[in-house]
């Protein structure tokens, strides 16, 4: 488990370089005039415009699509650790013997936070709330909720993004 979760901790430092590098390279578009990822880059008369630097915002769009393309790849792989350790805490949970769920409302003891929810898709399973009892802490304040993971129309399982909580 610590080398699964070991693995998981690269993959989410690399996952918030991506983004901070994409981020990075979305304020140079930015400060070409907001051209961003799609502004016309020559003038009406179809000759390269003078106001933005050309090179720059060609090599910032071109890095920004293949870095949006290794982020894609990356989250399927953090997707596949996140079952990785899913399933070997139920595997070690079971070699406890603890193989009955205690319900969350009998459940009293206070526990430790473990994960952060980043990111939650509207119109997801997460969003809506189903079957799998869950308590989280949402601004400070205690909440009960229930998610079903199912397919949808976007990416995963659940709608949401769950990465482990550092300290």
């Amino acid at each position: 488990m610590a080398a699964t979760m070991a693995k998981m901790n690269q993959l989410m430092k690399r996952r918030d370089e991506i983004e901070a590098e994409i981020k990075e390279l979305g304020d140079v578009l930015e400060s070409q005039g907001g051209v961003g990822m799609k502004g016309p880059l020559v003038d009406a008369e179809g000759y390269p415009r003078a106001d933005i630097d050309v090179y720059s915002v060609r090599h910032a769009r071109h890095r920004i699509i293949c870095l949006q393309n290794d982020h894609k790849a990356l989250m399927k792989e953090i997707e596949e650790e996140l079952y990785k350790i899913h399933a070997e805490a139920r595997i070690e949970k079971e070699k406890a013997g603890n193989q009955s769920p205690i319900p969350m409302e009998i459940e009293d003891t206070p526990r430790e936070p473990f994960a952060i929810v980043d990111r939650v898709d509207e119109g997801s399973p997460a969003f809506s709330a189903q079957s799998l009892a869950l308590k989280v802490l949402r601004d400070g304040i205690s909440v009960s909720l229930t998610l079903k993971p199912q397919p949808w129309s976007g990416r995963g399982l659940l709608g949401c993004n769950i990465v482990p909580l550092t300290r």
